[in-house]
């Protein structure tokens, strides 16, 4: 497909004769992403569950490896099928129930897109600050969100094929720009950090590591994948596609590790604002490059979620075109970042918080969905198209009713640092427990999943055998 032509494939099954390409070319989608260097902070909150070193890094990068092994399995449907992620969620769910999770998918892409296009428009606003004084904040702010804006739409519109190369490229700078900067930060690593977390803090770093990388990605797996030939090798799929998600962010997890033991004061920082915060340790000359990498990473995310988002709005049933669906997204992208930037002082930190619930639903959503796909539909082979197009069965009660009480049982483990939203959420924790290792790396998010799997996998056991 040519990049500069507009996508017109909906979430229709892509035709055989419209599929190229190898599976190694999802690994450059996927790693710029997440070479965002908020893949620093995470490292930063890694150590602060009391992990040294070499645990930090270990249960990180395991913890990275998880998550986004759902991404890839999920992606193999993709490929099977021809068709996005949330049009397949349609098998295990009903035609009418898949509704339910594609309305948090769908809040979950848009949600990510505002967060990502507002922090490229403050990262590119603090450095500006620094490279001409002179400019005014808020007219620094306008300009920056302008131009990001004007890039996601736009690389969304295109579609699939525009953000298959942009992302190759983006890669490609992102990973020399971010080596030069590591080099220039060497002086301030070290290893100094001592565990005192027990046993149960590895595992918490583990759990904690999942719920930062892979499994806010797994409701668009498949979207990416799926013009992929039908007969590409499924081992192979996965493979690049968790390699992409996983391994550039483990090297700026080791870089974050290492910096809370180096520096301190500059990792408790950037743990707040790691943008601003690193760029403050850097010498003027680098920080134009410097200014690229952040807006570019942030950018990178918001492109993926922004066509993804438009494909979750065509699986709700929304009569528009893809394209059309990304511009109307773009509104709300422009709208909220509009809102959090220039109107809301304290909104984003309450608006990431409400996204954490939305990452519950979405565990629950992703072990369904994997469990039917390998146990029903012989991974992704025998996907029976009319289980998605109209007219198919309306509800999945078996796919509905586990994704509610894995969800419900989720957010009542979950902790959350904004005090509205915490009266909704860690009804079932102890005090003991919400203050815990645990507590602090959301382990509902991981039980949700768990959980979800094995109802799922009960209750249609249970209706083969009637």
């Amino acid at each position: 497909m040519d990049t500069m032509t507009v996508e017109q494939n909906g979430i229709n099954a892509v035709p055989e004769a419209e599929r190229r390409g190898r599976p190694g070319d999802l690994f450059w989608p996927w790693a710029g992403s997440n070479l965002s260097l908020f893949g620093v902070a995470f490292g930063v909150y890694i150590v602060g569950l009391g992990l040294g070193v070499i645990p930090a890094i270990i249960t990180g990068a395991v913890g990275y490896a998880l998550s986004f092994l759902l991404v890839g399995l999920v992606a193999v449907g993709g490929t099977r099928s021809g068709v996005p992620t949330m049009t397949l969620g349609r098998a295990p769910f009903g035609y009418q129930g898949n509704k339910l999770p594609a309305v948090f998918s769908y809040i979950s892409n848009v949600g990510w897109e505002i967060v990502l296009v507002t922090l490229s428009a403050q990262s590119g606003a603090a450095i500006l600050a620094r490279l001409a004084p002179g400019i005014p904040a808020t007219t620094a702010t306008a300009v920056c969100f302008a131009v990001a804006a004007v890039v996601v739409i736009a690389v969304g519109v295109y579609g699939h094929a525009m953000i298959m190369a942009v992302q190759r490229y983006l890669t490609y700078g992102f990973v020399v720009l971010t080596v030069v900067y590591m080099v220039l930060m060497v002086p301030r690593l070290g290893g100094s950090l001592e565990t005192t977390a027990g046993p149960g803090g590895w595992v918490g770093g583990v759990i904690f590591a999942m719920t930062l990388l892979g499994l806010g990605w797994v409701n668009c797996g498949a979207d990416y994948s799926r013009y992929l030939p039908a007969n590409s090798r499924p081992r192979s799929v996965a493979l690049w596609t968790t390699l992409g998600g996983a391994l550039p962010p483990m090297v700026l997890l080791v870089f974050g590790v290492l910096l809370a033991g180096g520096d301190p004061e500059l990792a408790e920082a950037a743990g707040a604002d790691p943008v601003a915060a690193l760029a403050g340790a850097l010498p003027t000359w680098f920080l134009l490059p410097y200014l690229l990498t952040a807006i570019g990473g942030f950018l990178a995310g918001a492109i993926m979620d922004i066509y993804s988002s438009g494909l979750s709005m065509l699986a709700l049933g929304v009569p528009v075109r893809r394209h059309y669906a990304v511009l109307i997204d773009g509104v709300l992208m422009v709208l909220g970042g509009y809102y959090l930037l220039f109107v809301s002082t304290s909104f984003l930190g309450t608006f990431q918080a409400f996204l954490a619930i939305i990452g519950v639903v979405m565990a629950a959503w992703v072990a369904i969905f994997l469990v039917d796909m390998w146990r029903l539909r012989a991974g992704g082979r025998a996907y029976d198209e009319r289980l998605l197009r109209p007219g198919a069965p309306a509800l999945n009660w078996a796919g509905l009713v586990s994704l509610v009480v894995a969800s419900i049982v989720g957010l009542g483990l979950i902790t959350s640092a904004d005090q509205n939203i915490a009266r909704v959420v860690g009804f079932l924790m102890s005090d003991e427990l919400e203050s815990s290792t645990f507590g602090a790396a959301n382990i509902g998010v991981v039980i949700a999943l768990v959980l979800a799997g094995v109802l799922y996998y009960l209750l249609t056991a249970a209706r083969r055998r009637t």
